[in-house]
């Protein structure tokens, strides 16, 4: 697998809201300068809901023990599988089943919400 100190990606895997905390989305993405930003907004019980700032391609991966659920919320994200590729728009999702190779790419700034458990690593296992 891809050593992730080599990756150009920020990745914020802390909880950054707490229950009954406001999660201002708009307000994270306003704020966000970097071309692939993900963080944990907050826990729901074994799993958490990360939001994904994004802009270019993602190496490819698989999470051996973890599904993972991408929804989209602006512009346009690509999840690719060796023999499947889902362009998402605003409004739409997919679910990556556990052990699947995958990529996921944003050709424009995309936010993306991602739904896992909250030992997943996202650059892959």
């Amino acid at each position: 697998m891809t050593d992730s100190t080599d990756l150009p990606y920020v990745h914020h895997m802390d909880v950054r809201f707490a229950p009954l905390e406001l999660v201002d989305v708009p307000a994270l993405v306003d704020a966000c300068k970097d071309a692939w930003y993900n963080q944990t907004l907050c826990a729901v019980n074994d799993s958490v809901v990360r939001l994904g700032v994004m802009e270019g391609e993602y190496h490819w991966h698989r999470h051996e023990s973890d599904d993972e659920f991408f929804f989209v919320l602006e512009g346009r994200f690509i999840v690719e599988l060796e023999d499947q590729r889902f362009e998402l728009e605003p409004g739409q999702g997919v679910v990556v089943p556990r052990g699947k190779l995958h990529r996921t790419a944003a050709p424009e700034r995309s936010v993306v919400l991602m739904v896992e458990t909250k030992d997943i690593v996202p650059t892959g296992s």
